[in-house]
């Protein structure tokens, strides 16, 4: 269920922050090496005082995947799972799926930076069939969060691409469902709405606990908008875009996440270009600066020219970016390392 259309620009004046999301980590393959590094990818440091990030591998092997139906995979999502549940699989889990057709939320779980992830073996844990709930043709674009008041996670992820839908776990493994939690009636006129990713934050004023941003397409054209929650699952929307191409020379952008540098908030996000952007929305979602590129591709392998779906963490002090690697309907998930 969905809560009535607000106006952001005439309601919010009250401060929102998202930090880059703590107590994360990836495994990466014993054979990523600096060796494999494109330097000219990473001539320049970031905007506002972000890093520059360097490519260093890639968490496990594509092909040597049990469950990879199309060849191709999509916004990765990793999570500590060490100081929240007992006994896990390993310290860190990552959240990845196919795009194409059946899609499929998949999971590998590794212990460091130092060694591989690991393919969970009943992948996919969320299939594009889940019964009397829903029978569409993929699923995808997982994100999962902790909530700490009921220890239990909450995974969203879309199918159809018209449609966010929303399940819940206690051990981040097996999924009871909740229902839809974003659709396209909720911005007018929009044809698609997904690729949500949620991080927690109370915007004063507003009485909520979480903030939701998401690709929506409306006049042919991917936008950011953004929505609010005070339990993560229902939600209102900002029918305003919180983020649109034009500024950055792009005609679409899509994949983005929210983090937080210099007592302000910032959306990441990729462009049609290939390049990840980044705008500075500010701590009250008022604004929208365009800071210009946040990261540029590596010309071969894995990016061949496209990097997206960002999802930031530190580990040991260092930071990391989890990315979507590769032009669609061929990509992978890739690791770059602040430097």
């Amino acid at each position: 269920m969905t809560e009535p259309l607000l106006d952001r620009r005439g309601l919010l004046r009250t401060a929102v922050g998202a930090g880059v999301a703590g107590g994360l980590g990836l495994a990466l393959p014993q054979a990523a090496t600096a060796s494999i590094v494109d330097t000219s990818a990473a001539t320049l440091a970031g905007p506002a005082g972000f890093p520059t990030y360097q490519y260093i591998g890639t968490p496990f092997a594509k092909a040597s995947l049990r469950y990879n139906p199309t060849n191709e995979l999509i916004f990765p999502c990793v999570r500590g799972m060490y100081d929240k549940i007992a006994s896990p699989l390993a310290r860190y889990y990552l959240y990845y799926a196919p795009h194409d057709a059946p899609g499929g939320i998949c999971l590998a779980y590794g212990n460091s930076l130092g060694g591989r992830f690991t393919e969970y073996p009943n992948n996919p844990i969320i299939s594009n069939n889940w019964s009397p709930h829903y029978s569409v043709s993929h699923v995808s674009s997982p994100h999962i969060i902790w909530n700490p008041d009921n220890r239990q996670f909450y995974l969203y992820f879309h199918g159809e691409n018209t449609t966010t839908r929303m399940a819940w776990s206690t051990d981040g493994v097996h999924f009871t469902y909740h229902g839809r939690v974003l659709h396209t009636g909720v911005i007018p006129g929009a044809t698609e709405t997904s690729y949500a990713r949620v991080f927690e934050h109370a915007v004063p004023g507003l009485g909520n606990k979480y903030v939701m941003i998401f690709m929506g397409v409306t006049n042919g054209t991917r936008k950011i908008f953004w929505a609010w929650s005070s339990t993560g699952k229902n939600w209102q929307f900002d029918p305003t875009p919180l983020v649109s191409p034009g500024p950055d020379g792009q005609s679409d952008v899509s994949g983005p996440t929210l983090v937080k540098r210099n007592g302000t908030a910032y959306v990441v996000y990729h462009g049609n270009s290939g390049n990840m952007f980044i705008t500075e929305v500010g701590n009250s979602f008022d604004r929208e600066v365009h800071l210009g590129v946040f990261h540029r591709p590596l010309a071969g392998a894995p990016d061949n020219g496209r990097s997206a779906a960002p999802s930031f963490g530190t580990d040991g002090g260092v930071e990391y970016m989890f990315y979507e690697a590769g032009q669609r309907s061929r990509s992978t998930i890739a690791v770059a390392r602040a430097v």
